[in-house]
């Protein structure tokens, strides 16, 4: 199963609305379960934050798991932390991304945010991922 562009919308908007309501700038991604962008928003954010949002995105995605899970994984890895980082294109193992899953449990998706703080960070992208099945 994979996350719909209607899905991925509501992921978005979700994040947009927890943003609105922190009042800072950030990039929103949410891609599907493959790690390819269905959605993006960048609320006035600087560019920089553009491929970060992306990254924890894809990077929670091809793990199944959040993020900042995977920067705990990379961080017990001693050497090979640098490999696994620079892995896929790029990992970004910071708070931010958070997995998106279907009614069943299965990942569909993920969403990344980046612009605040990795706390404001993971807060949106949890927003939008826990949204999408909580109307």
């Amino acid at each position: 199963m994979n996350i719909t562009y209607k899905e991925a919308s509501k992921v978005l908007n979700a994040s947009i609305e927890k943003a609105n309501e922190l009042n800072i700038p950030v990039s929103i991604a949410v891609v599907d379960n493959g790690g390819h962008l269905m959605v993006f928003a960048r609320l006035d954010s600087v560019y920089g934050v553009i491929d970060f949002a992306v990254k924890k995105a894809k990077t929670a995605v091809m793990f199944g798991v959040n993020s900042e899970i995977m920067g705990t994984i990379v961080g017990g890895s001693d050497i090979h932390g640098y490999g696994m980082l620079n892995s896929n294109g790029g990992l970004l193992t910071i708070p931010g991304g958070a997995v998106i899953k279907d009614v069943d449990g299965n990942i569909i998706g993920a969403v990344g945010s980046s612009g605040g703080t990795v706390e404001q960070d993971k807060e949106i992208a949890e927003a939008g991922a826990n949204r999408l099945h909580n109307f």
